[in-house]
């Protein structure tokens, strides 16, 4: 009896698996939203981001989980946002250290602003579990338009990060 449960939850956890590497989140259609939030982490994000401000699509942008060591004027040339830009709309936040402080971060941020939608823009692996992570710290009335920016990412990536979206979902299951 053992070993077919144990079989059981082999076979769901590699179907799983399979479909979460086989289906990752799309990019979102232009709508425009209050906020863009960006957590930071691999290539894309950012400059999608600032893409979208510039395009006008938000009026406000957070990229959350900046390294403290980072100044607004080295981001601002690093990712080529005028200074005006960058004063009146883009926010950088230096409280976060993983998935789960961005969304400590952003749910603040938004309060603050009085935001009733935002633009979340991650990477297509990242967006599951961010979006829970969220979703757990933001009121159900805010929107949330997920805007996946595509990668390549290893099998590997996909590994850890399939095991990061069962954590984290087994952590708000119970």
């Amino acid at each position: 009896m053992l070993n077919r449960l144990l079989a059981l939850l082999a076979i769901i956890w590699a179907l799983g698996f399979i479909i979460f590497a086989a289906a990752l989140p799309q990019p979102a259609p232009a709508q425009r939203t209050d906020a863009i939030v960006v957590p930071t982490g691999s290539g894309g994000r950012i400059p999608h981001g600032v893409e979208l401000l510039r395009e006008g699509v938000a009026r406000k942008m957070l990229v959350t989980g900046v390294d403290l060591n980072v100044t607004p004027r080295q981001f601002a040339v690093e990712y080529e946002v005028p200074e005006q830009a960058m004063e009146c709309c883009v926010t950088l936040g230096f409280a976060a250290l993983d998935t789960r402080g961005n969304a400590r971060e952003t749910a603040q941020w938004m309060e603050q602003n009085g935001f009733s939608s935002l633009r979340l823009v991650t990477s297509d692996w990242h967006m599951r579990r961010t979006a829970l992570e969220l979703s757990r710290q933001l009121p159900a009335e805010i929107t949330v338009l997920k805007d996946a920016v595509r990668t390549e990412p290893s099998l590997w990536i996909l590994f850890i990060e399939y095991h990061k979206l069962i954590f984290a979902w087994l952590v708000q299951a119970f």
